[in-house]
């Protein structure tokens, strides 16, 4: 039998080069922050840019995803500045929920992927921050 106090954690270490769990965290935060944007206007460029700015020195893996998840909001904001536009026609009120679930989705996909401690790319994504 074994005694739960004195068993041994056999979790082999991450391989070299791996993000670790506070990376990883900060990544997924950085992320999920964009899901401010259904609470407060703007909340999903402002939540990903002062995580960004504040944790990007620690890991160059919270900075790649940092920079990842705010052009992807930045691109999110532009498209949802043209279905505006569109609404006056009535076609931007249909492709603002397709930009809306799309968005959430994929923001979602990426805090998942991020966690495991994968680099995630959005796709139709406008990358002005390099």
């Amino acid at each position: 039998m074994t005694d739960p106090v004195t068993q041994v954690d056999n979790t082999p270490p991450p391989p070299p080069g791996a993000p670790g769990p506070e990376a990883r965290q900060w990544a997924l935060f950085v992320h999920l922050s964009a899901l401010l944007g259904f609470i407060i206007p703007f909340g999903n460029l402002v939540g990903p840019l002062i995580i960004w700015q504040l944790k990007k020195d620690m890991d160059p893996f919270v900075d790649d995803q940092g920079k990842e998840a705010l052009n992807f909001q930045i691109t999110v904001a532009l498209l949802m500045l043209v279905c505006l536009l569109l609404a006056l026609v009535v076609i931007g009120l249909l492709l603002m929920w397709v930009v809306g679930v799309g968005a959430l989705v994929l923001t979602i996909i990426a805090a998942i992927k991020a966690n495991e401690g994968q680099a995630y790319r959005y796709p139709f994504c406008w990358r002005l921050i390099k």
